[in-house]
């Protein structure tokens, strides 16, 4: 679920339900052409797609960090934590192009990188892979 699409009494209805924020992030840098950034952003939205729609209705995707900046990790972590002040149980981080120090970033609960999945799992079994560190989340 996107976060447009709610409304103040569906989430007070639904923040039960919707304990998981996932924060996409596309990570350009500002010299893309707009061919390029349009194909970053689609790659990204493919990449989301393997959490939104098997995990719609417990999953809550807030806007986009579109473009890299120094220190995006520690940024990252801030929203983290104050999306998790905010009601959030667990925070995800998304991104396929996207480079991140996960040393820091503590308040995140699961950091998934394209980059760093395709180089160690078959590109079919991803959706598996991806399917099993979100509920491995949730076991915890």
């Amino acid at each position: 679920m996107k976060f447009s699409e709610m409304t103040q009494d569906s989430w007070a209805e639904l923040q039960l339900y919707l304990d998981t924020c996932l924060i996409p992030y596309t990570a350009l840098r500002g010299n893309q052409s707009p061919v390029d950034a349009t194909e970053a952003l689609e790659r990204l939205r493919d990449f989301l797609d393997l959490v939104e729609i098997p995990f719609k209705g417990r999953i809550m995707t807030y806007p986009a960090f579109h473009f890299e900046i120094p220190e995006m990790s520690m940024a990252l972590n801030t929203v983290c934590k104050q999306l998790k002040v905010s009601g959030f149980k667990y925070v995800v981080i998304m991104s396929s192009d996207g480079r991140l120090d996960k040393e820091q970033m503590p308040d995140a609960d699961l950091i998934l990188l394209r980059s760093d999945i395709v180089q160690n799992v078959e590109k079919n079994e991803i959706p598996r892979y991806i399917g099993e560190k979100i509920r491995e989340l949730w076991k915890r």
